[in-house]
């Protein structure tokens, strides 16, 4: 066992970690190194959907490792054809750049939606709309391209070409469009910034607002994609189909893998040399991605999400209407929840952690919930009473 205060001193202090350190999970829970248990409902920030090393996921691991561990993409290895394959039939889109994470997804669609009007003669096309209370990844690109300030502050100069728009508001959006613009780039559920779906009609004004004015809708689906909104991808909710959509996170599960995947004649953009990653669809990692889709279809994961979405969405209303001047809003899609509870939040997920069920923050403001799927209508009462219990204690 390590110097638990010594060796923490190693780490680069970019985190405000719980001192906690977890030696092992299994299903919806996870154990520290003295043994205590925690309902996990945070998913690792929405990573694993499926649970701690569910069986499946591990055994593609296994097998995989013993057989291949990496390549390099100068040659084509079978596990990536099969998540392809996954990725373009749920999303109706054409085809697939795989890499490592979200960051590096979102970096892609940038570049790829900048590539596509250059090749179009229109290289004065460069610029994205993004929204206000997104996040989009920490690279300098994605970080400009984010409409927090909070993660800016000293990184400056920022890459320009990055504008942005209230969430959720079409006439500013279409004030924000320039002769240069050449993309929106939107989460469908914005997560960090507080757990806001977008609005039906907004989302769908927004697809026909980008389709009449040649410019490329960009989803990311980072956090809401891979079934957590009860659809592989939260879009398919809403009747629209996006030019370039990324997915990271829970495609893995629990290995790190993104995936930028866009309509057939913006792909052809990425050509010989264009783009690369060393990693991306290493055999491993597509081997636990493609063991993950199979598992959703195979268990119905999707349904479940929608009915226990439902159901915790209702505990959640049901404190909102106990503590009402405490909690301010419960909102979300599936199984990706947010309590508002303002100034409060950060007690609340304090006391729960203490008291075993690991919950996130979304903003100073906002209880984030991101269960796995398995997760029981018991063990939501479970977490139901924890933050019962620390709302009490406020």
């Amino acid at each position: 066992m390590s110097d638990f205060e010594k060796d923490k001193g190693l780490i680069m202090d970019t985190y405000a970690r719980f001192p906690v350190m977890f030696t092992e999970g299994k299903g919806v829970y996870v154990y520290d190194r003295d043994g205590k248990e925690y309902l996990d409902c945070g998913s690792g920030i929405s990573v694993n959907n499926l649970g701690h090393c569910h069986p499946a996921v591990v055994a593609a691991i296994k097998k995989q490792a013993e057989t291949l561990i990496h390549c390099s993409n100068l040659y084509w290895s079978e596990p990536q054809f099969a998540v392809a394959a996954y990725l373009t039939q749920y999303s109706g889109l054409d085809r697939v750049f795989f890499c490592n994470s979200g960051a590096e997804a979102n970096e892609g669609a940038i570049k790829l939606a900048r590539k596509y009007f250059y090749d179009q003669g229109k290289s004065e096309k460069y610029e994205i709309i993004t929204m206000e209370k997104s996040f989009h990844g920490r690279t300098l690109a994605t970080l400009t391209a984010t409409g927090q300030e909070k993660v800016k502050t000293g990184f400056a100069p920022l890459p320009e070409g990055f504008r942005y728009a209230p969430f959720n508001d079409l006439p500013a959006l279409e004030q924000g469009v320039t002769p240069h613009t050449c993309g929106v780039l939107l989460e469908t559920v914005q997560a960090e910034g507080g757990v806001y779906p977008a609005a039906e009609d907004y989302l769908k004004q927004v697809a026909a607002f980008c389709r009449e004015n040649d410019l490329l809708l960009i989803l990311d689906e980072i956090q809401c994609g891979m079934g957590r909104c009860g659809t592989m991808f939260a879009f398919e909710q809403y009747g629209i189909k996006p030019d370039i959509v990324t997915v990271a996170k829970a495609l893995g599960g629990g290995l790190p893998m993104g995936a930028v995947l866009a309509k057939e004649e913006i792909a052809k953009s990425f050509g010989h040399g264009s783009h690369g990653t060393t990693f991306g669809a290493n055999p491993v990692a597509a081997a636990a991605a493609q063991a993950v889709f199979a598992t959703i279809e195979e268990e119905d994961l999707l349904s479940q999400v929608k009915t226990l979405g439902a159901y915790f969405k209702e505990r959640l209303k049901e404190l909102q209407r106990a503590f009402p001047t405490l909690i301010t809003d419960v909102r979300g899609k599936g199984l990706i929840l947010g309590l508002e509870t303002p100034k409060n939040a950060g007690a609340v997920v304090n006391q729960c952690l203490k008291n075993g069920v690991i919950l996130l923050l979304a903003g100073p403001d906002v209880v984030r919930f991101l269960p796995p799927f398995l997760i029981t209508e018991n063990e939501v009462d479970t977490v139901i009473a924890a933050v019962r219990a620390a709302l009490e204690n406020l």
